[in-house]
């Protein structure tokens, strides 16, 4: 097979990983892809949501499938596109990426199909929102409906925090995403991200995994896209999981296929794991960053035939097998993300790291330069392990990031530090 995958982050490197190991792969494409990359697949100067150049590029390599990584082509309607082309295609219909492009829609199906979430109300002008706000109290949160590279949830601790969010957000702050607002209720719980693959009729679960969205440890600072992960998470119970399926993953199924939008490809669920059992935050309708990284490393199973077994609708017969070893990722950033960043710093010692037991280095924001490895965004490395434990795993992926020479860098030192803890205790 000839596969295109599209996307350059840490993500798509992960993927492109998995893939490249599968006896199923011929010619394995990333566009634009990254320096890590460029070791498992050959990359190419393609701008993922250039419908026309991807179909163009598909049809001259005669790509048999094509996996869309980022949230944005997916969104656009790049599946749409590449299907009418007859190019197959993993990933969901444009209508049915609206799961994530627009949180409204996604809470409108929730309220209409007694899918457990927090309490909301949507809102296109601001004083009736502060209104709101005022009606309900706080702690409250205020989302932008629409695609906001992880920059549209505000959680208000203050009613002054929630209409400054509202302010901000109408007042394009975030450009189109903030045009409508979503007002939802602070869910308490522990959070968790939940994966299933899904056919169109059928969904599979794929493992669980946890990540650390704030800048700096102890869950201090901004939030980010995401600073590291481990999998898979104890939250997750098995009984949980059941729950998730059932009251969560399997009616959103069914109420998209009712609407004739049928949803095709991974649908991630951001849960938060209260006291009376698993509630949606919010859907996205591709792999997370940073935990594709971890799930990849646990994965036993080929990945290639569950990707086109999804595509094609015959999930329902289809089982994935999992290592029982855990993971963990270390997310290597620049300094100053999620703020302003310098690109362009020489990153050394990779070659040592990834020499340390059970690590596996995936690149995000890097490309070459000179025969150098350099910067080339916020999120910049994955530094991964697999180990019998999430201690034994942290302790793996730290020594490895201890090696790797890049002055300008910075990372958390307490991923994993939740579950180790349950680990140590015996819960």
């Amino acid at each position: 097979m000839n596969i295109l995958l599209l996307g350059s982050g840490g993500r798509e490197h992960a993927l492109a990983w998995k893939m490249a190991a599968s006896p199923l792969v011929q010619k394995l494409y990333c566009a634009p892809g990254n320096a890590g990359i460029a070791q498992d697949a050959e990359c190419v100067a393609l701008d993922p949501g250039d419908h026309a150049a991807v179909t163009a590029f598909s049809k001259d390599k005669r790509i048999d499938l094509v996996v869309v990584g980022p949230e944005a082509p997916l969104c656009s309607g790049i599946v749409d596109a590449l299907e009418a082309a007859g190019i197959k295609t993993f990933g969901p219909s444009k209508a049915a990426a609206q799961l994530e492009g627009s949180k409204g829609f996604t809470k409108d199906i929730c309220r209409a199909n007694n899918i457990p979430t927090a309490t909301y109300e949507r809102f296109t002008a601001p004083g009736p929102a502060k209104d709101y706000i005022r009606k309900q109290g706080v702690p409250i949160v205020v989302k932008a409906d629409g695609l906001a590279a992880g920059k549209g949830v505000v959680v208000a601790e203050t009613i002054e925090q929630a209409e400054a969010a509202v302010d901000m957000m109408f007042d394009g702050g975030l450009g189109t995403a903030g045009a409508e607002v979503v007002i939802e209720e602070f869910l308490d719980g522990e959070e968790a991200s939940f994966f299933a693959l899904c056919d169109g009729t059928t969904a599979i679960p794929l493992a669980s995994a946890q990540d650390h969205k704030r800048a700096f440890d102890d869950d201090q600072g901004p939030n980010t896209g995401g600073m590291g992960a481990y999998s898979p998470a104890p939250v997750m119970t098995d009984a949980i999981t059941q729950r998730t399926m059932s009251e969560i993953i399997e009616p959103t199924l069914r109420a998209m296929a009712a609407m004739d939008t049928p949803y095709k490809g991974v649908l991630f669920a951001g849960l938060m794991i209260t006291k009376d059992g698993p509630k949606l935050i919010e859907y996205n309708v591709r792999f997370g960053d940073p935990e594709t990284q971890v799930l990849m490393l646990r994965m036993m199973s080929d990945i290639v035939p569950a990707l086109l077994a999804s595509r094609d609708g015959v999930l329902k017969n289809f089982d994935l097998r999992w290592y029982p070893d855990a993971a963990l990722t270390v997310v290597m950033a620049a300094k100053g993300y999620p703020g302003d960043y310098k690109k362009g710093t020489v990153i050394g010692g990779l070659d040592e790291a990834a020499q340390v037991e059970g690590v596996q280095i995936f690149h995000a924001g890097t490309k070459e330069s000179d025969g150098q490895i350099v910067a080339n965004g916020g999120r910049v490395l994955n530094v991964c392990a697999i180990g019998r434990t999430v201690a034994e795993a942290q302790q793996q992926a730290y020594a490895a990031v201890d090696k790797i020479d890049w002055p300008d860098g910075f990372c958390r030192r307490d991923i994993g530090k939740r579950a180790i803890e349950r680990e140590r205790s015996g819960s």
